[in-house]
């Protein structure tokens, strides 16, 4: 028969593996909402749209002072502008085509292979906090989807490189940023107008999902914290039950 030393033992460990559980549970939920995201609610295949990336900075202890975006390449796209954020400068790099692609604007020669921003001197993302590029391309390909390979730096000279894609289901560690490419009729269903407060309104919407991630993901660090010890609470009471406490 077990002695009382031996059940509280077993308690013990039995409420550590609660926690164990409930935070991979959190690591999980709230990891996904961390990673650099690209939406695009205007963005059609055969079309211009404003892409939104977000990047938040994951680092504890650093800020986000440089992002590169690479473009497509299989699906090139002809021309980008971005929109002005104050404290960082922006850089779109061009390169030529192997072979010239011709398209309803015209025979393309070159397209849009990098976009760069740079924080100036203590204007980086800082520690808990995001940032949000807008970046008006097109016309962007006759594609479902299209990915963005992000690399990330940080003011302690750390590089996360947001390159992996997917396979077998599993989420991976550091995975591209992917953007869905609506068909021009599904998207004038949605969204009939576009006007030139779309940048505006991206961000808007952008910023409202990301406030909604932290808020889910705050409330998920409650609801575990509190079943961890609803379950400590009842196991020990067990326990003391079985002792005769």
């Amino acid at each position: 028969m077990a002695t009382a030393p031996s059940r509280r033992r077993t308690t013990l460990r039995l409420g550590a593996g609660l926690a164990v559980a409930a935070v991979a549970v959190l690591l999980g939920a709230t990891g996904a909402s961390a990673h650099v995201h690209v939406d695009g609610e205007d963005a059609t295949r055969g079309g211009y749209g404003v892409l939104t990336f977000r990047v938040p900075t994951e680092s504890d202890t650093a800020s986000t002072t440089e992002v590169s975006v690479t473009m497509p390449t299989r699906t090139p796209i002809a021309s980008a502008s971005v929109q002005p954020v104050a404290g960082w400068t922006a850089t779109v790099t061009t390169a030529r085509l192997a072979k010239p692609i011709t398209t309803d604007d015209g025979r393309l020669t070159t397209y849009v292979a990098r976009i760069d921003w740079k924080a100036e001197a203590g204007k980086g993302i800082r520690p808990g906090q995001f940032q949000q590029f807008l970046v008006s391309a097109g016309p962007l390909p006759d594609a479902e989807e299209l990915a963005f390979p992000t690399l990330q730096t940080y003011s302690d000279g750390t590089r996360v490189n947001w390159n992996e894609t997917a396979s077998g289901g599993a989420e991976p560690e550091h995975p591209a940023p992917v953007l869905a490419l609506a068909a021009p009729d599904d998207a004038q269903q949605a969204s009939p107008q576009v006007s030139a407060s779309a940048p505006a309104a991206a961000a808007s919407a952008d910023a409202g999902t990301a406030t909604a991630g932290l808020v889910v993901g705050i409330g998920g660090v409650v609801l575990a914290a509190i079943a961890v010890i609803l379950a400590l609470v009842a196991l020990l009471r067990g326990s003391k039950r079985s002792t005769g406490a």
